[in-house]
């Protein structure tokens, strides 16, 4: 579900929270049952590569190195499951993202490799 109304303009105002990762092995992990949160924007402080970083249930919409995916889902208006992995699981060797960008998705783990990031939290 995306965020629209006002629970996107409070994500949008950093009222659901964050969390600075820094330096290799770093963690935010919203991905056990109990999560209310997910990651949905994440802020570069410096050149990071990153260690995992898995979609919210593995849907496709995010950055990921899917290549393919099922079909468009009509009920959600959004898209289904990938057809392969959709998960950028690097160990250090991905790309590097430039410090001072802000990538956006929705993900419920971010594990750094090198750098530094801010993780902004939207409500599931």
């Amino acid at each position: 579900m995306a965020l629209s109304g006002a629970k996107y303009e409070e994500a949008s105002l950093g009222q659901y929270g964050s969390s600075f990762l820094t330096g290799d092995g770093d963690i935010c992990d919203l991905n056990g049952d109990s999560a209310t949160r997910y990651v949905y924007a994440i802020t570069f402080l410096a050149a990071t590569r990153f260690q995992a970083l898995e979609n919210l249930g593995g849907e496709v919409g995010s950055i990921s190195t899917v290549t393919a995916e099922n079909d468009h889902d009509h009920a959600t208006e959004g898209f289904g499951a990938a057809g392969n992995a959709t998960d950028i699981v690097a160990g250090g060797s991905g790309t590097q993202f430039p410090a001072g960008i802000t990538i956006y998705g929705r993900w419920d783990y971010v594990e750094l490799h090198e750098g530094s990031c801010i993780c902004m939290f939207a409500p599931k």
